[in-house]
């Protein structure tokens, strides 16, 4: 008994001894900043059609100096058209994809989701 005990404790420090030679040091996560800007473009009077440039447009005026996420724009029932740009920017343009007419809602990430009143796309 005496012998599994020792042999547990041996193994126990080469583990705590490992750990503490690992060239990765674990850092505490500072508390990350949250933007979720208000979408101005589009709104409920927008059209856009499909295959012309479109702009989203957003309340960049109190974006934080550091934004956790990478930006994208996903247009529901299509997918993302847009992606890779500054929140920062309020705004990004991009060709409305060719879609069938009808009531759309874009979703504007970054660090959180926020979406459009409903507009509409034509051909």
């Amino acid at each position: 008994m005496a012998r599994t005990f020792a042999s547990f404790l041996i193994v126990l420090f080469s583990f705590f001894f490992m750990a503490n030679a690992s060239p990765m040091k674990l850092v505490a996560k500072g508390v990350q900043d949250v933007f979720v800007p208000q979408i101005i473009k589009p709104d409920a009077t927008t059209i856009w059609v499909t295959g012309q440039a479109a702009t989203v447009e957003w309340d960049a005026s109190n974006a934080p100096v550091n934004i956790s996420n990478g930006a994208s724009v996903l247009l529901r029932g299509y997918g993302t058209v847009a992606q890779g740009f500054d929140l920062r920017s309020g705004n990004v343009t991009f060709l409305v994809p060719i879609v069938p007419a009808g009531s759309y809602i874009i979703t504007l990430f970054g660090d959180s989701g926020n979406d459009s009143p409903p507009f509409t796309i034509i051909n």
